[in-house]
């Protein structure tokens, strides 16, 4: 299996996953912890996708394209919005901490799930 269609097929765990926890969450939680739910997996899957971008970016076909140092600035800057965002989230109380956790969970359920659903396949003999 290509990455690029991994990575489509993970794309859209993430969204079913988040939607999922989200509505769970709406029907047994209180309000803030769906927003931290939701607010979590949005910036969870934002983040992974800013990260795939830029790794896609750095080992194209055509070689190294972007500086290393331009990499890890990137990275950084990511990983530092995430923080301030997060930052902001839960000292103003928007939202419930262990919903914002869950929420940031969304991208890792995914990924394991997809873990799991390959290891299968190729447990069966099915193709990859």
């Amino acid at each position: 299996m290509d990455w690029k269609t991994l990575y489509k097929d993970l794309q859209s765990l993430n969204w079913w996953i988040l939607l999922v926890l989200s509505f769970v969450s709406y029907l047994l939680m209180a309000p803030v912890f769906t927003a931290g739910v939701i607010l979590g997996g949005l910036t969870a899957i934002g983040n992974f996708n800013l990260l795939q971008h830029t790794i896609y970016g750095a080992f194209s076909t055509k070689g190294f394209t972007k500086s290393r140092i331009l990499i890890v600035a990137k990275f950084n800057l990511r990983l530092l919005g995430v923080g301030a965002i997060l930052y902001i989230l839960i000292t103003k109380g928007l939202v419930h901490p262990v919903g914002l956790g869950l929420g940031l969970s969304t991208v890792v359920f995914s990924i394991v799930g997809m873990g799991i659903h390959l290891a299968f396949k190729m447990r069966t003999g099915e193709a990859v």
